[in-house]
C-alpha cells in the first residue's frame, strides 16, 4: 500500500443524480495514477474530528493532473494523509460536514 501526504488545491463537482454528488478533488501532490485505483483520504475536521474519505478512482486531465473522484468534497487547503488500495475506513460521523464543503 503506498501512502502520501497533500494538500486539497481544487475541488469541481463531476455530477449529481438526485441526492448524491460526485466530486473531483486536486491535490499538490499524489500517489494515485491509474483510473482504476482506489483507496481514501483522510483529514482532520475544524470540529477535530477524523474524516476518511474512499477514492473511487481518478481522472487524469489533457494537462496530466490528477483529479480524485470523491464522495464527500475536502475544502481547498486540507492537509490529508492518502493511501492507494485501501479502501476501508469508516466515516467519522455527523461531525465530518464542518470540515465540507457541500
Amino acid at each position: 500500500m503506498k501512502r502520501f501526504e497533500g494538500v486539497v488545491t481544487d475541488i469541481r463537482l463531476e455530477s449529481r443524480v438526485q441526492a448524491t454528488a460526485r466530486w473531483q478533488i486536486l491535490l499538490d501532490r499524489t500517489e494515485f495514477c491509474r483510473g482504476d485505483e482506489t483507496g481514501v483520504l483522510e483529514a482532520v475536521a475544524r470540529s477535530g474530528a477524523r474524516l476518511t474519505v474512499p477514492v473511487l478512482g481518478v481522472e487524469v486531465d489533457a494537462t496530466g493532473e490528477v483529479w480524485h473522484v470523491v464522495e464527500k468534497p475536502l475544502t481547498e487547503g486540507t492537509v490529508v494523509t492518502g493511501r492507494v488500495g485501501d479502501d476501508t475506513g469508516d466515516d467519522a460521523g455527523p461531525d465530518a460536514a464542518s470540515g465540507a464543503q457541500g
